[in-house]
């Protein structure tokens, strides 16, 4: 049996790799962030200057290595975050707040060039992520639908759940076991109805809490998105946490999502988040291919007569008034939630049913949009501060 790991041996290993400026080790340059051990595999992150991350990578190497080489360790990862100055404060108890600055033309061009980088992922053509603004609106149940949708098309089409703390796809997809490695310490995805698929859920119990920082998130996405052998895919669909936190931020700026899909039920309270989540897309210049109403209409399974439980058409006025697509709207039946919950999605366990023609057509509108923005570039953002 082998020996636990622990977080002071850990940090011991890296007291020994040496900082940005080569004299200070980074635990005693304090860049180091809390320490994630789970079963044999180690996460951390390293906090650095945002104008010398990409000149850094050697570091992170040398992170990775000196604790990959501690007894019982199988996997590490680690992930640089540059979201402020190594070494300065974070933002906050002095009233100060952030907005978002126009990039300069470097950036620009540097973003350019990401996007037409098939997605900075090997093999992977477009990037889309699938969001809202709360929880409860069943946009992991319409994120898989629309993958589906999209392959029913002839697509080759992979999911990332990127929902750390309540990952989904496991259950939706009816997948069981765990992803294994492969050569280069690349993850294999899990596969079900011809979809790639990676999910916090396969590393973790169901009933496991994820009690994980912002660094923590960061760098399972990052690991889950570019440690992971995805193949050739026509598009990664991405099925964000509810928010505009960590994880969309992540996303957004280190890698060139194609565009993004919101979903929201018609009623005035989700579309209040719907917004949000619209505009923090907008503040980081990814397209939004569109607006998804889900739970449109509840059709009653005994008389087929419809009711507006959660009113009507309140995202389709809301897509009109912000100028973006409206996508479709998907009704409230018991098929969907029966069919979401025994692991086989509706578009493909009773395809020709109402609910699977609605997801097949927004899949088809959302692709339409995506491919009238392609070429469309889009600037990195840059936060800074103001007191």
């Amino acid at each position: 049996m082998s020996e636990p790991i622990l977080k002071e041996r850990v940090l011991d290993a890296l007291k020994h790799v040496k900082g940005p400026n080569l004299s200070d080790d980074i635990v005693s340059l304090g860049l180091v962030s809390e320490v994630v051990i789970r079963g044999g595999k180690v996460y951390f992150a390293i906090s650095v200057d945002p104008v010398r991350a990409s000149e850094l990578e050697g570091l992170r190497r040398a992170a990775e290595q000196a604790v990959k080489e501690l007894p019982g360790v199988e996997a590490v990862a680690v992930t640089l975050t540059a979201d402020r100055e190594a070494g300065s404060p974070p933002a906050g108890g002095n009233g100060a707040r952030a907005r978002a600055a126009p990039a300069s033309p470097v950036a620009r061009g540097a973003a350019q060039a990401a996007r037409h980088r098939t997605g900075a992922i090997p093999g992977v053509a477009n990037i889309v992520a699938v969001a809202s603004g709360k929880g409860g609106v069943g946009k992991s149940t319409t994120a898989v639908n629309i993958a589906l949708g999209l392959q029913a098309s002839g697509l080759k089409v992979g999911v990332l759940d990127a929902d750390i703390y309540g990952p989904s796809m496991p259950r939706l997809l009816g997948i069981k076991g765990r992803p294994q490695q492969i050569a280069g310490d690349k993850l294999a995805p899990m596969e079900a109805y011809g979809l790639k698929v990676m999910s916090m859920g396969f590393l973790v119990d169901e009933e496991t809490p994820m009690i994980w920082r912002g660094p923590m998130v960061m760098s399972a996405l990052s690991q889950m998105l570019k440690d992971v052998a995805w193949g050739e895919l026509d598009v990664l669909v991405v099925d964000m946490p509810p928010g505009t936190g960590d994880a969309q931020l992540t996303m957004a700026q280190q890698v060139p999502l194609a565009g993004a899909i919101i979903v929201s039920t018609p009623q005035d309270l989700a579309l209040i988040d719907a917004r949000k989540g619209l505009n923090m897309f907008r503040k980081v210049d990814v397209p939004v291919l569109g607006i998804v109403e889900n739970m449109s209409t509840f059709i009653c399974p005994h008389c087929g007569a419809p009711t507006d439980i959660f009113a009507h058409g309140g995202a389709q006025s809301e897509a009109e008034r912000l100028g973006v697509p409206f996508l479709g709207e998907v009704p409230l039946t018991v098929a969907i939630r029966e069919t979401s919950d025994a692991g086989k999605p509706v578009v493909t366990s009773d395809p020709k049913s109402p609910a699977a023609e609605a997801y097949r057509a927004i899949a088809n509108a959302a692709w339409a949009e995506l491919e009238r923005h392609k070429g469309e570039a889009r600037s990195a953002p840059r936060i800074v501060m103001e007191g």
